[in-house]
């Protein structure tokens, strides 16, 4: 932040991005991940089969 910034708004803008990392952006990329991986493994099995098959 520079200069213009007063104390106040520092905190207001840094508790809103905190708000957004952790309601909002760290939920929908867990699900992206995992939905990722699940899709990956979905993927492998159709292409080299189940394990242990």
């Amino acid at each position: 932040m520079n200069q213009a910034t007063s104390p106040e708004q520092q905190k207001k803008h840094e508790r809103n991005t905190f708000i957004f990392l952790a309601v909002f952006l760290a939920p929908i990329l867990s699900v992206i991940i995992v939905a990722g991986f699940g899709f990956a493994v979905w993927i492998s099995h159709i292409f080299f089969g189940p394990p242990g098959a």
